[in-house]
């Protein structure tokens, strides 16, 4: 994978986790468009955190291993 997420909690993969229960396939669409939301009121750091759970939602959807398993 090109971009893998930066987290800088376990928060983030509880909001992942929620949005893929929630939203489903859609999950990562969500996402997106709540960074979308978050950088239109001028939120960068709402903005950044929702790129990165976006990320992390098609990285959990992966259903293999991705970069180096030990």
């Amino acid at each position: 994978m090109e971009y893998l997420p930066y987290l800088g909690d376990a928060r983030e993969v509880a909001d992942a986790d929620e949005l893929i229960r929630s939203f489903g396939q859609d999950a990562g669409s969500e996402a997106a468009a709540r960074a979308d939301r978050s950088r239109d009121l001028g939120n960068h750091i709402h903005f950044c955190r929702w790129r990165q759970i976006e990320r992390l939602v098609l990285l959990m959807s992966i259903p293999r291993a991705v970069g180096t398993v030990h």
